[in-house]
C-alpha cells in the first residue's frame, strides 16, 4: 500500500468515526483493552445492589451496562448528556418503564433529596455534593473512572505538543479526598494501569476521533506524520501499545 493509499484508508476511518451508546464494536479485533483488570465493576455493584433498592445509572450511553444489571425497570433511572445517546435512551429504557432524565453527571440531577439507595457511575462526570443530596442516609455510590494518565503514550504519539493532562484531578486519592470531603464513608477502592494494544493504525485512527477529549485537535491531515510512526511500530512489532488509567470507588453517605 503507497503512503497515499493508507492517508485515504486512514481518512475513511476519520469520516466514518461515530458512536451509539458506548458501541465500539467497528473495532471489534483490531484493539484490546480493559480485558484484565483486577476486579469487575459490574460483579462489585452486584454485591452491593438488591432488586428493592431505587438505583440510579449516571452518564448510562445507551443504557447497555445498566441493563445487565437486571435491576427491577420500575425501581430504575438513568441520566445521560451527550445528545445522540439521549435519544436512544428514549427509544430503549423508556418503554421498559426505566425512569430517564436528559442530564450530564456533573449537572444539578433531575431527582428529588434523597431518592435512591444506591447510584453507579461506569466512566461519567459526578458532582460529589449532588450525590449526597440524591441519595439516601448509608446510601451507596458506586463508580469507575478512567483516570488522568488514561491513553498517555498514544496521546504523546499523535499530538505531542500536549505535554498537560486534560484531567489533573483523576486520580484514586483525589477523588477519594473529595468524597471524604462530602460526608462519605470509602468501603472499598482499587487503581492500575494496564495495556491497551492497536493491531493497525485506521483503528486508532477511528478511537483518537471518538475519544476527542482525550485527542484534542486530532485529523489524519494535520497528525498524518505520526501516523506514519505508528505505523512503522506496528509493522516492526506487530502492535502499538500504551496503557489504559482505572480506578474504582465503592462510597457509602454517613
Amino acid at each position: 500500500m503507497t503512503v497515499e493509499q493508507r492517508k485515504e484508508s486512514w481518512k475513511r476511518e476519520e469520516e466514518i468515526a461515530r458512536i451509539h451508546g458506548w458501541d465500539f464494536s467497528h473495532i471489534h479485533g483490531r484493539y484490546t483493552e480493559e480485558d484484565d483488570l483486577p476486579w469487575d465493576f459490574g460483579k462489585i455493584i452486584q454485591k452491593y445492589r438488591n432488586d428493592s433498592m431505587k438505583l440510579m445509572d449516571m452518564e448510562t450511553g445507551g443504557g447497555e451496562f445498566l441493563l445487565t444489571f437486571r435491576h427491577p425497570h420500575e425501581n430504575t433511572a438513568a441520566i445521560e448528556g451527550y445528545p445522540p445517546n439521549v435519544e436512544l435512551c428514549k427509544k430503549v429504557l423508556l418503554p421498559l418503564g426505566i425512569k430517564f432524565k436528559a442530564a450530564g453527571g456533573g449537572d444539578k440531577l433531575p431527582f428529588s433529596d434523597q431518592s435512591f439507595d444506591i447510584v453507579t457511575n461506569r466512566h461519567g462526570d459526578y458532582d460529589a455534593a449532588e450525590l449526597q443530596r440524591v441519595l439516601k442516609p448509608e446510601g451507596l455510590f458506586l463508580t469507575q473512572q478512567v483516570g488522568a494518565e488514561n491513553d498517555r503514550e498514544l496521546v504523546e504519539l499523535l499530538l505531542p505538543q500536549l505535554t498537560e493532562v486534560p484531567y489533573p484531578k483523576q486520580y484514586l486519592e483525589v477523588k477519594k479526598a473529595e468524597l471524604l470531603e462530602h460526608g462519605f464513608e470509602i468501603l472499598e477502592s482499587g487503581e492500575v494501569r494496564r495495556p491497551i494494544r492497536f493491531f493497525d493504525v485506521g483503528a486508532l485512527v477511528w478511537f483518537a476521533r471518538i475519544i476527542e477529549w482525550e485527542f484534542p485537535g486530532f485529523s489524519v491531515e494535520s497528525c498524518f506524520e505520526h501516523l506514519l510512526e505508528a505505523q512503522k511500530s506496528i509493522e516492526r512489532d506487530g502492535l502499538l501499545e500504551g496503557s489504559i488509567h482505572r480506578f474504582y470507588i465503592v462510597a457509602k453517605k454517613k
